[in-house]
């Protein structure tokens, strides 16, 4: 599939890193660096803009590295870039650390999987066919 991407950042195009990778790293575009305190939120711009087809979308997810080293995530995890978006794509980053985060120019700071999506059409219905879990939710079916 091709995407068109406008790229006004200094950084080179997303790109995947193995040749088996889901996801392509996003880089934060700064004129300077962004301190995030702890619990404290912000929009990482990236300098990139996407045209998806229809039927497609951009979901951009946290790195897991980041997340596991430095308490850095994805606040709206995965965040939806719809095909009729056309605006800068930015990502919401939260530091759920107790130290200040750092984010500097060129960092990576999340990844964007490419993926296709339904459209649902309702059916109003009275009843649902019954399964073996049911209504159970929320940790019904065990820890184990």
């Amino acid at each position: 599939m091709t995407v068109k991407i406008i790229n006004r950042s200094k950084h080179a195009l997303p790109n995947y890193e193995t040749s088996a990778s889901a996801g392509m790293d996003l880089r934060a575009d700064l004129g300077e660096p962004v301190v995030l305190k702890p619990l404290q939120r912000a929009v990482v711009k990236t300098g990139l803009f996407i045209e998806l087809p229809v039927g497609i979308e951009a979901q951009v997810r946290p790195r897991s590295g980041l997340a596991a080293k430095k308490g850095i995530t994805v606040l709206n995890a995965p965040g939806t870039i719809d095909a009729d978006y056309r605006g800068e794509i930015g990502v919401i980053l939260v530091n759920l650390s107790d130290t200040d985060f750092v984010v500097e120019d060129g960092e990576r700071i999340a990844q964007l999987v490419i993926a296709r999506h339904e459209r649902a059409r309702w059916e109003e219905v009275e009843t649902l066919s019954e399964t073996v879990r049911g209504e159970g939710g929320f940790g019904s079916t065990g820890v184990k």
